[in-house]
């Protein structure tokens, strides 16, 4: 016993400290990879299979393996610690501050809240509209803002109102079909009035007895407080077993939180809309350039790889991601629906006034008293809304393509890029005052932020310094520079050209089974691993299969950096996935089973789009100059 006590003493101390074993037995196990076949190769090689290890395993912080190049790749003669560092810094870098001081503004005063109490405030308060209703708007924040800070915004709003309707659902526990349509209104009044008859016969018979006599009121028509059935006297007049009988059963006695849903009904609804609200937000990330850290991370390294390829901005981006998140938005909304909510579309999502439930029309009483409760829209509103449009319209218009950007205007060209915008506007966010320079009855504030305004610096900027910090993930900063050095390290040791030859073999393939093929091999890692982490490793080697095959390399770099995102199978999938799991309304099983129908579904419709309006718009059906001038200097 002592013996078998001791051994797992031992073994449990090991679990314990597995990721610092792991740490250092890695480097260790690989050190004769560079020793027995010293060449730049190996020695890359080296240094890119320990930092996708850690970062797989994430045996330690992600941004912390990212420096390992930083110090390996001098360490090793690979890149001098100069060109390690330049690599860390990049115009995607610039890019992203930029967005993150308008994201400041717009979490600082409440844009995003009234935006999408707004949006479901249209979509009304039906299960399958208010489903569609906050998926719209959490799509639509999730492009301009990170996924993560996106699902952290609005899951609170939902909450809120799944907490109206489950205790609107305790207080009348009838199900959705009880509606209140004119054509039933004369039967519902007849049985009302019924209950409420038996309800005086038995106030009046058993006055004796205080504690039977307490009634509260419900949704339809008086009830006994729950625990009183199993007191009712059996001798009575007539009407009293049937009273017991009928009224106390459909009452729920007591919420507990791991049974906290009046019917099994409203558990779906809370499974569907908080499964909906992560599956959005990542749909929304695709849309933009900045709408995730993966678009950015596949922005920068396709044009450290290919500076003389001019076809990736923000607008060629947006004109083929946003059909794509269209597409995903709706059929991702069909497939939640169907799996909690059932194929009655009728019954859950008619807008009629006529068909609505007491809990709905509660329910959407509680969204305009939320949307009340930010009072009139307020000048910072007013200016962060027409910076977001500013910035936005001067990405479209920088390069559209088909006619002269405002970029033209200027003499010398390649100077100005989308992180130049964004710098600019994110900087006169800290030199606007956050109060009007003049007096309008457009913007009225109550007596409490006049109070407020009194007390604080009239030159009050939008936005101070630390609401910047609040918000910059310097982590993915070091992530994306890591990968950027990694790249590097690839290209000027020959390893991308070494794999790329490895992969020979597959020139029989078409070039979708290559895509679909790599689209289902990133899908189903970046399930257990992180997705910027899982991009960054893939890039080079598709790249190199790209061009060894000599097919367009965005053919198989676009879709595969859209499919990383699709870990939506487990709450350690992506952040957002993380956030909706702690609320506690949905269980992994949960997750897995609707993530599986929307990773098929997102996988299925990036690969329609890469093979229909992605052809002609980047050209895919050609091996481009940009990627033959790229084959040719690498194989010098």
């Amino acid at each position: 016993m002592r013996l078998e006590s001791a051994r797992m003493d031992l073994f449990r101390r090991l679990w314990t400290a597995r990721k610092l074993i792991l740490v250092v037995m890695i480097p260790l196990s690989l050190l004769p990879l560079p020793l027995i076949h010293p060449s730049s190769e190996s020695s890359c090689a080296y240094v890119l299979i320990v930092t996708a290890v850690y970062w797989v395993s994430e045996a330690v912080p992600l941004g912390a393996a990212a420096l390992v190049p930083a110090f390996l790749y001098p360490l090793f003669g690979v890149l001098k610690s100069s060109e390690v560092a330049s690599e860390y810094f990049k115009d995607t870098t610039l890019l992203l501050m930029g967005v993150i001081c308008l994201a400041a503004s717009i979490e600082k005063w409440n844009l995003h809240k009234r935006i999408a109490l707004r949006m479901v405030m249209i979509a009304g308060a039906k299960p399958g509209m208010l489903v569609l209703g906050f998926m719209c708007c959490t799509v639509f924040l999730s492009m301009w803002l990170s996924n993560t800070s996106t699902t952290a915004m609005v899951m609170p709003i939902a909450e809120a109102v799944l907490q109206q309707l489950i205790y609107t659902g305790i207080a009348d526990s009838h199900d959705d079909s009880d509606t209140v349509e004119t054509q039933e209104d004369e039967s519902d009044k007849e049985e009302t009035l019924n209950k409420n008859h038996l309800e005086l016969l038995y106030h009046r018979d058993s006055c004796e007895k205080p504690e039977l006599c307490t009634l509260s009121e419900e949704a339809n028509g008086l009830a006994l407080k729950p625990g009183l059935g199993p007191d009712l006297p059996k001798e009575t007049n007539g009407y009293l077993p049937e009273l017991a009988i009928d009224i106390p059963v459909p009452k729920k006695p007591k919420i507990r939180r791991d049974s906290l849903y009046p019917t099994k009904r409203d558990h779906m609804i809370c499974k569907c809309l908080s499964l909906s609200i992560t599956y959005a937000a990542t749909i929304g990330g695709l849309i933009t350039i900045t709408g995730t850290s993966t678009n950015l991370i596949f922005a920068e390294q396709f044009n450290n790889r290919y500076p003389e390829a001019k076809v990736i901005n923000f607008g060629t981006w947006f004109i083929f991601s946003l059909p794509i998140a269209l597409i995903m938005l709706v059929l991702t909304w069909i497939w939640l629906h169907c799996l909690f909510l059932g194929c009655n579309f009728r019954e859950t999502c008619s807008w009629s006034k006529k068909r609505k439930t007491k809990r709905e029309i509660l329910s959407e009483k509680r969204i305009h008293e939320e949307y009340q409760k930010l009072g009139p829209i307020s000048y910072p509103e007013v200016v962060t809304g027409l910076f977001f449009i500013l910035m936005t319209l001067l990405w479209f218009t920088r390069e559209p393509g088909f006619v002269p950007g405002w970029t033209s205007l200027f003499e010398k060209k390649g100077y100005r890029t989308d992180a130049t915008v964004s710098v600019l506007l994110g900087f006169l966010l800290f030199l606007i005052p956050a109060r009007k320079p003049w007096p309008s009855a457009f913007f009225s504030k109550s007596k409490g932020e006049d109070d407020e305004e009194d007390e604080e610096d009239p030159l009050a900027p939008m936005i101070t310094w630390k609401d910047f910090l609040r918000l910059m993930p310097w982590e993915i900063v070091i992530l994306v520079g890591g990968g950027y050095a990694l790249a590097a390290g690839c290209k000027v040791s020959g390893l991308s050209m070494w794999i790329g030859r490895q992969l020979e073999p597959m020139s029989g393939l078409p070039p979708w089974a290559v895509t679909l093929l790599a689209c289902l091999l990133v899908s189903a890692v970046t399930e257990f691993a992180s997705n910027p982490a899982t991009l960054t490793v893939f890039l080079p080697i598709l790249s190199a299969l790209s061009e060894t095959l000599q097919i367009n390399p965005l053919h198989t770099l676009i879709p595969a950096t859209m499919c990383v995102s699709f870990g939506v199978m487990l709450p350690v999938g992506n952040p957002p996935n993380a956030i909706v799991f702690s609320y506690g309304h949905v269980q992994i099983s949960d997750m897995v089973k609707a993530g599986f129908g929307v990773n098929l579904i997102g996988v299925l419709v990036v690969m329609l789009a890469i093979t229909t309006w992605g052809v002609p718009l980047f050209q895919l059906t050609e091996f481009p100059a940009w990627a033959v001038m790229r084959n040719v200097t690498g194989s010098l």
